[in-house]
């Protein structure tokens, strides 16, 4: 695979991108072009590649039709929904993300979050720092995570691994997924497969790791908001517009739900006037839940080995799909 050309398409600080390069051999033919590069000199530098990298991009159609000798266009994101699958596979260009490279990150926000809400955290450190000893804290409005129900929206390898991680808390885990597991596989990872309503009207905490498509846009909903028990919260690392934010801001000002954990929001960057950043029982961070330092050799990682897949005449792995 020394020969073939690999081609970085991306919107990330140099740095980021030596990291990425790094888990590819030093004589690898590969190239870096920034999203703030001009559609001309991105499809320059596309139009000869045998392999695609993209993270942080989204691609217009002329510079993938510029593409014409891709063999493969690897996200090094879990989430495609910025990405023209349709057009993709019109050109015969088959796409993968990143095989969970980010999934231990994801988790690790995710019970964050959890537990961010459950101690009130944020509130409370606050209160220590302005001299308000204790102000926030009553006996009765912080929680443990032991013995609560985890609802988990999305079973795959972030879905996993937040399973595993709430299960050393002792929690107990029910998951819904467009494709069940098989009874064998729950029984090992000890989770148990509900209904999608069910889920969300007996779980404690619902934790969303589903892509955006049309069939999970604005999956959370009012009707599915009051569902949930008045004492549940709600967290999102997936993607904003899986949440119709609206219903969740106003299920949140009538106390239906206890609240809610946010990295992604429907308009991004979130404005300053969206009243879900006044509200003390939400978290929020930047879409920041996948990115640690520790991610990118293993994106790039993940990257090298499905490309050299491809080049030894196999199947790619985590192939997606234009819904």
């Amino acid at each position: 695979m020394i020969h073939s050309k690999i081609v970085f398409l991306h919107g990330l600080q140099e740095n980021l991108v030596k990291l990425v390069f790094s888990a590819f051999a030093q004589n690898q033919n590969l190239t870096a072009i920034s999203t703030k590069a001009s559609e001309s000199e991105q499809i320059k530098a596309l139009h000869d590649a045998d392999f695609i990298m993209i993270y942080r991009a989204n691609p217009s159609p002329e510079v993938l039709k510029s593409a014409a000798k891709a063999r493969l266009v690897q996200l090094l994101s879990a989430g495609y929904d910025g990405l023209n699958l349709q057009l993709l596979e019109e050109l015969g260009i088959p796409c993968a993300n990143n095989g969970g490279a980010n999934s231990c990150a994801v988790a690790d926000q995710t019970v964050l979050s959890i537990l961010a809400l459950y101690r009130r955290f944020i509130p409370v450190d606050h209160d220590v720092r302005t001299g308000a000893w204790n102000a926030g804290i009553d006996g009765l409005n912080t929680f443990e995570l032991a013995g609560k129900r985890v609802g988990i929206v999305g079973f795959g390898s972030i879905g996993q691994q937040v399973a595993r991680r709430v299960q050393a808390f002792d929690a107990h885990v029910f998951y819904f997924n467009r494709t069940p597991l098989s009874h064998a596989l729950e029984t090992q990872l000890d989770v148990r497969y509900l209904e999608l309503d069910a889920l969300f009207k007996t779980c404690d905490v619902i934790s969303l790791h589903v892509p955006l498509t049309q069939q999970t846009h604005h999956l959370v909903n009012a009707t599915r908001l009051n569902l949930m028990k008045s004492t549940a919260i709600l967290i999102n690392t997936s993607r904003g517009a899986v949440i119709d934010e609206a219903a969740l801001i106003q299920a949140l000002m009538n106390k239906q739900i206890a609240g809610a954990g946010l990295d992604v929001f429907e308009k991004e960057p979130v404005d300053a006037s969206n009243p879900l950043l006044s509200m003390q029982h939400v978290v929020a961070s930047p879409h920041s839940a996948g990115t640690t330092s520790d991610t990118w050799i293993r994106r790039g990682s993940f990257a090298r080995q499905n490309f050299e897949r491809v080049a030894e005449g196999h199947a790619p792995l985590c192939v997606i799909h234009a819904s």
